[in-house]
This record gives C-alpha cells, sequence and structure tokens, in this order.
C-alpha cells in the first residue's frame, strides 16, 4: 500500500493507511451522491439509499440490525455520545465503573461526571497489563447506572472479556448500561452484542479516512436515549448534523474488505509479531510491557535506558515509525503503563509498536536493525 519501499509504518494503532479501493469509494460518492440524504428530491432519494445500504453493510459486521447503527465522527464522539448521553438517560442512580486504562474519550467524560456528583469507580489494570473484571463487578450495584470498559487496549493490546463482564453486570444489575469501546478489536476480533447496550467503532483504524465512525446503541437502550446535545433529526434524533455520505460509504467499504479474512490476517500479523519478540529477546534492557491475552496487532516494551523520544526520533530519521503510547496523548506519558504500576524509567522509555496485514517481515527487520544501532549510540538516562 506504501508508496516508498523505505518507509517502515508500524503505529496502526495511531491510524492505517487509506486503502485505494476505499479511497475509490469515496471518490466515487463525492462526484454521484452529492445531494443531502435528507432531501425530498430524487437525488436526495438516491443518497439516501447508498447511506442506509452503507449501515446495512456495518450492521453485518457487527451482528446487529441496521436502525441500531449511529454515523459519527469518530471513535472518541462515539464515546462521548454514549457516555454523556448515558448518564441523561440512566436516572436511578449516581454510580459509574471504568476500567483504569481506557482512551481519553471515555476516562474524561466520566471524570467530568464525577465533577457533577457522579462516583466513578475506577479499576486498574493488573501489573501484567490485563484486567480483572471481578473487580470492577465488585463495584457494581443496585446504583450504577454504567460501567464501560474497552475491549482492547490502545496502548498494549491487552483483551477484556466484555461479553462476559457484560453478562455479569446485567445479573447484578439489568438497568445498568454497559458501554464498550472496541475503537481498537474491530476487525481484529469477533464481536457479539449480547448484554451490551452500546458500542464504539472507528473507521481510520481500518484503513478508512480520519472523520468517520459509528455507534451501536441497542434498540432497547435507543427508545428512552438522550443525547449530549440536539440539532437537526438526522441519524434518527441521535446525532444531529447533515451525514458525511462519501466517508459512511468509504467505512463500509472498509469493513467489507476486511471482514471476509480476520483469521488469515491474525496469523500473518501473529507471525510479525513473533519475530519483533524474538528480536527484542536478545536485548537484556528490554521488558515487555503487553500481556499475553493481548491481541498480535499491538506490542508494547520499555528499552529502559533511553528516552521515548529521544529512540522515536532516531527511528523516524530512518523512515521507522512507532510510537511512544496513545497518538492521543500528544507526547503525554502513557496513563495506561502508569495504572499498571510500571516504574518511571519504563513509562519514559516505552516503545509501541503496532502491525497492520500491509506490514511485512522486512518492517520488522528494519527496525530491529535501527533500533539496535539506537541502543548503541544514543544518550542513555542516568539512573
Amino acid at each position: 500500500m506504501l508508496q516508498n519501499p523505505g518507509l517502515h509504518y508500524l503505529d496502526n494503532a495511531a491510524t492505517t493507511i487509506v486503502a485505494p479501493e476505499v479511497a475509490d469509494v469515496i471518490h466515487r460518492a463525492m462526484l454521484e451522491h452529492w445531494a443531502n440524504p435528507s432531501s425530498l428530491y430524487t437525488p436526495g432519494a438516491e443518497s439516501e439509499a447508498a447511506l442506509s445500504a452503507a449501515r446495512a453493510a456495518l450492521a453485518r459486521t457487527l451482528g446487529c440490525k441496521s436502525r441500531e447503527l449511529y454515523f459519527t465522527s469518530c471513535g472518541s464522539e462515539s464515546n462521548n455520545l454514549a457516555l454523556l448521553g448515558g448518564a441523561l438517560t440512566k436516572k436511578f442512580g449516581k454510580e459509574i465503573v471504568v476500567s483504569g486504562f481506557e482512551h481519553p474519550s471515555v476516562r474524561r467524560p466520566l471524570e467530568r461526571l464525577a465533577g457533577m456528583g457522579y462516583t466513578v469507580h475506577f479499576v486498574n489494570p493488573e501489573p501484567d497489563g490485563s484486567l480483572d473484571i471481578r473487580k470492577m463487578l465488585a463495584h457494581v450495584n443496585r446504583s450504577t447506572i454504567l460501567v464501560a470498559c474497552m475491549m482492547v487496549n490502545n496502548e498494549t493490546g491487552a483483551r477484556v472479556e466484555v461479553e462476559k463482564l457484560a453478562a455479569e453486570v446485567k445479573k447484578i444489575n439489568p438497568r445498568t448500561m454497559v458501554h464498550v469501546d472496541a475503537v481498537q478489536a474491530w476487525m481484529r476480533l469477533p464481536i457479539k452484542l449480547a448484554n451490551i447496550d452500546s458500542l464504539a467503532v472507528s473507521g481510520h483504524k481500518i484503513h478508512a479516512p480520519k472523520g468517520v465512525a459509528a455507534l451501536y446503541l441497542s434498540d432497547s437502550l435507543a427508545q428512552s436515549f438522550q443525547p449530549p446535545y440536539l440539532g437537526g433529526e438526522q441519524e434518527r434524533e441521535k446525532r444531529p448534523g447533515t451525514e458525511n455520505l462519501p466517508y459512511a460509504l468509504g467505512l463500509a467499504a472498509a469493513a467489507k474488505r476486511l471482514a471476509g479474512n480476520m483469521k488469515q490476517r491474525n496469523e500473518q500479523i501473529a507471525a510479525l509479531n513473533r519475530r519483533l519478540r524474538e528480536g527484542l529477546s536478545v536485548f537484556p534492557e528490554v521488558e515487555i510491557n503487553t500481556p499475553e491475552n493481548a491481541v498480535p496487532e499491538l506490542l508494547n516494551f520499555s528499552e529502559n535506558c533511553i528516552k521515548s523520544e529521544t529512540m522515536l526520533a532516531y527511528l523516524a530519521q530512518q523512515q521507522i515509525y512507532v510510537s511512544a503510547a496513545s497518538a492521543c496523548g500528544r507526547g503525554q506519558p502513557s496513563h495506561t503503563l502508569a495504572a499498571m504500576g510500571r516504574p518511571a524509567l519504563a513509562i519514559d522509555t516505552a516503545i509501541r509498536v503496532s502491525f497492520c496485514a500491509d506490514n511485512t517481515p522486512e518492517d520488522v527487520d528494519a527496525f530491529l536493525e535501527r533500533f539496535e544501532e539506537g541502543m548503541k549510540t544514543l544518550q542513555r538516562i542516568h539512573k
């Protein structure tokens, strides 16, 4: 997919490169489906039909009804819409339970709700990066209006059994809303929506453009759901604003492109992950932060001797692109590693490598070669 053979892009958890065939779909849609889907004349009806077809295609990848999917601008908006709307909707209590390693688009809305009088229980991951859902369930009671937990952590790749968590939450309190951030899980893992009330996915993690995403709202929740902002009646009054039809069609095209070969991609990417782990094993300073149950697309490790930004800048000079933490943190220390209780040195020297199916063994080898050079030549932290 890359035009530059000397470039090695290994930061797919931050964003993926738009697939050419997806870009083609978007370009055609901009020219052919120019009318507003809400307009009553023929071109508008044709745009509405195209939007409905895209929604149905997305619904098939999640196993839900078309009417349960709402197009948004990004995963962060989907999370905000679900959480703030959930608090407006569920008025029988003031308690919320959330994992301690959530994306900022989950953590910060809940911090705002805490400032408004809600009691928010943050449950940190274990030192190995895994999350013990029993500790989350211990905080759920008859006053719990919301439980939020990501399916795959965006920094370490840790997997969480959100389906099991949701089922157990409903046993304790059937009225509790369960929200899942599945931005890093969609098209990497099968998703089962039983007992899950809302779920966020995003386009730019699956080779669609930035600026388009979707939110699943179950029929049972949607009947009473109160959105946090108002406007037009687009997206069935849950999310206002004229629909971004070309990008919605692009999102559907990207999803259909990946839906049929998930197992094959996982095997291919797992081989790259093993190759990287084997290459890192020769460095005694390196410690792996990613837990054993993680998806193979992400590997987070600390080299414990050179600041992350120094190593990243050196690698970038060689056109090798990785990251230190979540791109949304914009250079801030890793919240996830801090929640795991990792020491400051490990946090300051952490590197995240994230794969997609377009990556090759040559990408891994190029990273390891330049990483070794950096370990030998860059200035080390004085412990």
